[in-house]
């Protein structure tokens, strides 16, 4: 993995954005010569909706009764 320092990041920051982008190697980004950041390329991955809300239920009680009374009509 390629390092950069700092002074050296911050006067060709877009252009080493650009090229961390294209190739998708990520860049690490020094302070006095001691690594201190890593930049790469952002890598999204779709996931299914329900595999996002897995696990996210606190409490689940009566899930078929209504919140209030008059919340459901009666058939």
């Amino acid at each position: 993995m390629e390092q950069i320092s700092k002074t050296e990041f911050k006067a060709h920051a877009l252009e080493v954005l650009r090229d961390i982008e294209q190739s998708g190697q990520p860049r690490i980004i020094t302070d006095r010569g001691r690594p201190t950041l890593e930049i790469r390329k952002l890598r999204q991955q779709e996931m299914d909706p329900l595999e996002i809300l897995k696990g996210t239920v606190v409490k689940y009680e009566a899930a078929t009764a209504p919140v209030a009374d008059n919340d459901w009509e009666n058939a």
